[in-house]
């Protein structure tokens, strides 16, 4: 195996590198203390236990890269490269219709393997505004929106506003990836394989939520993967309402809005009211343009939903 490190990538704890054919070692970045490389290794072995649960499942619809080895004294793990590339909606949309459903079958599956994988918990009231910055969106809606914004996409930020801080419901915690979105997942059209990496984050959460996550959100797929959960998961350990349940569709109309709004929320705090220079112009009017975007992809989804 060739031990030169090369086409360096680096994140905010950990750099990877290409080590041979089908491998990535990983370490963390040579700025962090011993405590935080501590923490590190810590979550290291956290990530390599959930893989090696789900991996165990051995279900031949998706496929998850394996830790191979943690070295504790030299603070390195080597782990398979996930073939493919990262699963965004314009790979899917390449594919053929095949392909896709293979690809709602498969992430249908992992949800289900995941969730089953411990015990359900009790059923428990939530709300969706306890996962969002709720604060951040209503000062920016209340003291800047109108600087950037008319008053007609002003009004109608405020009502959703209003819709989804208010709205809760009845769910279960359950054992989750946590972090369901484009980079954490891949496809390799040659194969047909789906894999699901990065489950540093993976833990009990609302069973909606990985069900609704950005990825499914984002290929438009978030209803047939429910109705594929649904056919597949052990209804005598919990049940699932139909998908033309009143309830649920108010459940999955705001799941999604509150991804949309999460973007909506982080564009927001990138704006200023008094831009320093060209660049910061651009950078105001390139950040509107995607909230705009997002404002848009709400409204599409509450008239969907009001059919």
């Amino acid at each position: 195996m060739n031990n030169d490190l090369k086409n360096l990538i680096h994140g905010r704890e950990t750099y990877i590198a290409d080590f041979g054919p089908g491998f990535v070692m990983k370490r963390p970045l040579p700025t962090l203390g011993d405590v935080a490389r501590n923490e590190w290794l810590e979550k290291q072995h956290r990530t390599k236990e959930a893989i090696d649960e789900i991996h165990a499942v051995g279900n031949p619809r998706y496929h998850i890269p394996r830790m191979s080895f943690i070295k504790d004294d030299e603070y390195q793990l080597l782990e398979e490269r996930a073939p493919g590339e990262h699963l965004t909606a314009e790979l899917f949309h390449t594919l053929s219709r095949r392909q896709r459903y293979e690809i709602i079958d498969g992430i249908a599956a992992f949800l289900v393997d995941m969730n089953e994988l411990k015990p359900i918990q009790d059923v428990q009231r939530h709300k969706i505004a306890s996962e969002i910055k709720f604060d951040r969106l209503d000062k920016f809606i209340e003291t800047k929106m109108s600087t950037w914004f008319n008053e007609d996409e002003v009004q109608f930020m405020s009502r959703i506003r209003d819709n989804i801080g208010t709205f809760e419901y009845d769910t279960r915690p359950a054992w989750s990836h946590c972090d369901l979105n484009s980079g954490n997942v891949l496809y390799d059209p040659k194969t047909s394989t789906l894999s699901f990496i990065d489950f540093a984050e993976a833990n009990y959460n609302f069973i909606y939520r990985d069900i609704f996550a950005p990825l499914q959100i984002e290929l438009n797929i978030f209803r047939p993967v429910y109705e594929t959960y649904c056919r597949i998961h052990n209804d005598s350990i919990y049940s699932m309402p139909g998908i033309r349940n009143e309830n649920l569709r108010q459940i999955m109309k705001y799941r999604v809005m509150g991804a949309m709004l999460r973007r909506f929320i982080k564009a927001s705090d990138d704006l200023r009211t008094n831009p320093s220079g060209p660049k910061g112009v651009e950078n105001n009017k390139n950040k509107v343009e995607f909230m705009r975007a997002q404002i848009a992809a709400i409204l599409d989804i509450e008239r969907q939903f009001s059919k």
